[in-house]
């Protein structure tokens, strides 16, 4: 008891519940209306306000669902669905997760390897890094149509344009973190590597890359969670097709909002998990180069 009293878990449950409670409050300022309107519409009389506040809380197409109704709508559509069927989160949340993760390991080995060749030659770090900058600048909604578009066009379809387009958001942090952790080492370390004789392989892998992993891992959290934005994002022109962007698309045509938050729960829960995974290989890392627990 003392140990989640002190920790970060009954922080996390307080946060969480006053969120939930905000949510309910917002759920009804925003639906209450609407609700009348349609007993209006329908000529339904004589209703209480607890008949009023029960429909609110439970309206097929609410402006914003409650939280119970998102968790119905993700309980159905993960547990209650085959894995194979085109209704089940499980199988959406599969497709953008492939693109995500082959994309956010083309991103993290294009961006390190844009780190090393910045850190070594000072003629790409004045060429490179402003293009590298610049190119983040561009909104991510105008460029995945495109590449989208263009490698259909040239017979490339299916997993590879979305793994592009979330390689294109997760080498940023990647390369930015590799060459700011890369140039860590100070100056007398580096002496010290001179006056041994070392080669520069051996500075690199013996000094700069163990110095440089704390900001690898830390740059490769922000670079997973902006691969799935990519794939998501990436999974909107295909429209009707199959991902987690496809089922946001589709439940905005057809106004299902309940669809469209449980949709976004999952991404944000896919996020989470992709996070832990790699704070749990940055953990056993430094276990295995000698790091105390």
């Amino acid at each position: 008891m003392r140990q989640l009293i002190e920790g970060k878990t009954l922080p996390v449950l307080l946060v969480s519940a006053a969120l939930i409670v905000i949510w309910y409050f917002a759920a009804i300022g925003m639906n209450w209306q609407r609700q009348i309107d349609t007993y209006n519409r329908t000529d339904v009389v004589g209703w209480s306000t607890s008949e009023l506040l029960n429909d609110v809380l439970n309206q097929k197409k609410p402006l914003l669902p409650t939280p119970h109704q998102v968790a119905g709508e993700f309980w159905n559509t993960t547990m209650g669905q085959a894995i194979t069927s085109k209704r089940s989160l499980v199988y959406h949340g599969w497709i953008t997760l492939s693109a995500t993760l082959l994309g956010f390991v083309f991103g993290t080995l294009f961006g390190i390897g844009l780190a090393v060749f910045i850190i070594h030659s000072a003629t790409m770090d004045r060429s490179l890094m402003p293009w590298i900058i610049a190119s983040q600048t561009v909104p991510i909604l105008a460029i995945a149509p495109m590449v989208v578009v263009v490698l259909n066009a040239v017979g490339v379809s299916g997993l590879i344009p979305k793994a592009l387009i979330s390689t294109y958001l997760s080498f940023f942090p990647v390369v930015v973190g590799m060459v700011k952790g890369l140039r860590s080492p100070e100056g007398i370390q580096l002496d010290l590597m001179h006056t041994y004789s070392a080669s520069k392989f051996q500075t690199f892998w013996k000094l700069r890359w163990p110095t440089a992993l704390p900001y690898l891992f830390t740059s490769m959290k922000v670079g997973v969670a902006a691969s799935l934005v990519g794939a998501i994002v990436a999974e909107l022109p295909a429209g009707g097709g199959s991902g987690l962007g496809a089922r946001l698309l589709a439940g905005s045509y057809y106004g299902q909002t309940v669809q469209i938050w449980s949709a976004l729960v999952t991404a944000a829960l896919l996020a989470g998990a992709l996070i832990f995974c790699v704070s749990a290989v940055e953990r056993l890392t430094h276990l295995s180069m000698g790091a105390r627990t």
